[in-house]
């Protein structure tokens, strides 16, 4: 077999930014040439030149003539296309280059914290990666699966692994949806050891892919001393998954979440998704009730419009009548009206104010029933309103000191 002696990774071209595209050419005996074509090399240069040869101290090229042309991109996107590029010329490399993690930026997640919204974003398209954040999405999905081509899974997930140790998304929590099983549990070595809350499961159909995925992440966690939590959120997208959903939502103590995905879904029954949505009434039905039979979140699926934002506030005034808790976002647009519709009402926030002061002042007279009005007050009232009231502090529709 011919020895491979040229590789090339990376995008290129005049609409590219925040990326980088290299070339790296083997020559037995010239040492490094470096020809750097970069958009910043008057302020950059230099450390875009040091962090190359870095990169080839640490991989042991010692003679390649290495071409880049760079367009904006960070040290953790150069860091990954130039991997790629080296695991073409020596498909044995088990090296990593690991910039160092930035542990500032990461913040252990809970199982219950809201998930309102959740911003994808195609995990091999760093320009989107930088400024995600800033948009306040209560999580950012870095995507493995469908928003990437077969011909870039690879570099997908080098850019994902470095952007969760490189990349502020403030307070949003870090999301990563792999591919589907099982594939997928060839993923979870790129995300596990490097700062993730929550992997997403596509197109789920089994309690025993939830198993295959929550052991894996168990033996990386132990093999790389991770200690924070990872939760897992699967995706229920055909037919069969919607029957099984119960199954799914309570194979795992770790599953915050059971989400649905409509597009796959209809394909499976052989018909066209709507806005009005009454061909998938039946299966979005089927998923809250069982998420919320497994005490876990209901998340509903995308909005595909991102121009119509009317439409998208109606299907989000309707999943939370069907008793969703959070939408898919495809557009940092989308998020702020995902948040609004999600908002409880003025008369839904003042009846869950009564109702949580009632139960607390029957608690502090040692009452064993609770009352509002001619209403008795069960601990499900209770708990809706409590959730009500957090609902109406994120929005900043209630002050902090709301009791007074």
């Amino acid at each position: 077999m011919e020895t491979i002696k040229k590789a090339c990774a990376g995008q290129r071209g005049d609409k590219v930014r925040s990326d980088c595209y290299f070339e790296i050419e083997l020559l037995p005996g010239k040492g490094i040439q470096l020809d750097v074509k970069s958009k910043v090399s008057a302020m950059y240069g230099d450390s875009i030149k040091k962090q190359i040869k870095d990169m080839c101290n640490f991989f042991g090229i010692t003679d390649a003539a290495i071409y880049l042309e760079d367009n904006g991109a960070l040290p953790f996107v150069m860091a990954a296309r130039f991997e790629l590029a080296v695991n073409k010329l020596f498909p044995e490399n088990t090296k990593e280059y690991l910039l160092p993690l930035n542990s500032k930026f990461f913040k252990n997640s809970k199982i219950d914290r809201p998930r309102r919204s959740r911003l994808y974003l195609p995990g091999n398209e760093p320009k989107f990666f930088i400024n995600a954040g800033l948009h306040n999405p209560d999580a950012i999905i870095l995507d493995l699966e469908d928003s990437v081509a077969p011909a870039e899974k690879d570099a997908a997930r080098l850019i994902v692994r470095n952007a969760l140790r490189s990349v502020n998304f403030y307070d949003a929590e870090r999301m990563v949806r792999i591919n589907q099983l099982p594939a997928g549990l060839d993923d979870l070595k790129y995300i596990v050891p490097h700062n993730v809350n929550l992997i997403l499961i596509p197109k789920c159909e089994s309690a025993e892919q939830i198993h295959q995925v929550d052991e894996e992440i168990a033996r990386l966690k132990k093999q790389f001393k991770v200690k924070n939590d990872i939760f897992l959120m699967p995706i229920v997208e055909s037919a069969l998954s919607v029957i099984k959903a119960y199954e799914i939502a309570n194979s795992s103590k770790n599953l915050c979440a059971l989400s649905i995905g409509l597009e796959d879904y209809t394909a499976d029954i052989g018909t066209q998704r709507t806005n009005e949505g009454k061909e998938s009434f039946f299966a979005r039905s089927m998923v809250v009730n069982a998420a919320k039979a497994a005490g876990v979140q209901a998340i509903d699926t995308v909005f595909s419009d991102v121009n119509d934002m009317e439409g998208l506030r109606q299907s989000v005034l309707e999943a939370k009548a069907l008793g969703f808790e959070g939408k898919g976002c495809i557009h940092p647009r989308q998020v702020k009206v995902v948040h609004e519709a999600f908002a409880p009402t003025s008369t839904e926030i003042d009846k869950a104010k009564k109702i949580v002061l009632a139960y607390e002042n029957a608690k502090q007279k040692g009452l064993g029933v609770v009352s509002l009005g001619s209403k008795m007050i069960d601990a499900p009232v209770v708990k809706r309103a409590l959730r009500t009231i957090d609902l109406a502090l994120q929005n900043n529709l209630l002050e902090s000191n709301w009791r007074n």
